[in-house]
């Protein structure tokens, strides 16, 4: 069949199942089983697939009509303009989460650390590993530990280092929270913790979207009975392993500002609020008071 026929086709098998955005999608598999680029795709339509590929393509779009998304069809995901696998084992990484790495540039740039130091950085449930990886890439001499409670999204994760040629730059350890961190001795160490965590609470949690709420996996995306439960657990135990005037920086849901930033309390300066392209609230940081005696995070000697 032609190209031009096979896509009319998935099309309209999306169509009727009522899946958001059917052209895109459709494009998106084609090119995806095609190995080509979408300018190919229009610039070729009257191109004869094989039965094969025909056949992959079909099976691709019904696997999207019964509710999987996309990007576990294809099995990677785009993000910091870096590829990565994912699978049913790890949350889909989100555009909105590369605002954690922009704020870490940020932090790093205006307190005038060269981003060529060995800053030492702790990613808390680092799921595909996207934010970890994305800041290996980001900061060459960083030493990145990134702690994941999921065997098999740390599984995922090494596999991604791996593929990105990243596998000597980030140290994947299994554990809840930083609870690995601290019993390693990194008490007041890190000049960075980063963490996306799950945190959609049990009610919201039966209100997503099916293909988010069926396929995506729900340790990543919470299901405690109150949304902000693991920041409670996770702000006292950043302030254990940050350095004395170093920053913590959390994503968060669109409606827990406020509850986030009251959760912050001695020992901390007063948490910033970034909000996403959408003038949402995402990104809540704030940094360990510093001790009297500890120089400006910037003016630190590292080995």
């Amino acid at each position: 069949m032609q190209i031009r026929q096979t896509l009319k086709k998935g099309i309209k098998i999306l169509m009727e199942e009522e899946i958001p955005s059917p052209e895109l999608t459709a494009e998106t598999l084609l090119i995806h089983n095609l190995n080509c680029s979408r300018t190919h795709l229009y610039s070729h339509p009257e191109e004869c697939l094989s039965q094969n590929t025909f056949n992959k393509y079909i099976s691709d779009i019904k696997k999207r009509a019964s509710g999987i998304p996309t990007q576990y069809v294809v099995g990677h995901q785009e993000f910091w303009g870096l590829k990565f696998v994912v699978n049913h084992d790890v949350l889909i990484p989100r555009p909105e989460t590369e605002h954690i790495v922009e704020k870490v540039l940020e932090c790093i740039d205006t307190s005038g650390i060269p981003r060529d130091q060995p800053l030492q950085i702790v990613d808390v449930g680092t799921g595909s590993g996207c934010i970890a990886l994305a800041l290996a890439h980001e900061l060459p001499q960083a030493m990145i530990l990134a702690c994941e409670l999921s065997t098999k999204a740390l599984h995922v994760a090494t596999l991604n280092a791996d593929q990105l040629k990243m596998k000597h730059r980030v140290k994947f350890i299994k554990g809840n929270l930083l609870a690995p961190i601290l019993k390693k001795g990194f008490g007041s160490s890190m000049d960075f913790v980063v963490s996306n965590p799950p945190y959609i609470g049990r009610e919201e949690l039966e209100n997503l979207q099916p293909e988010v709420r069926d396929q995506e996996p729900q340790l990543a995306l919470g299901g405690h009975k109150a949304c902000e439960a693991i920041y409670r657990r996770l702000i006292p135990e950043a302030h254990e392993v940050l350095k004395s005037g170093a920053p913590l920086i959390l994503e968060i849901g669109s409606n827990m500002e406020e509850v986030i930033v009251s959760s912050f309390g001695k020992g901390w300066t007063i948490p910033e609020v970034n909000k996403d392209l959408q003038g949402l609230p995402r990104v809540v940081s704030a940094y360990k008071q510093e001790d009297e005696n500890c120089p400006p995070l910037g003016n630190r000697c590292y080995d």
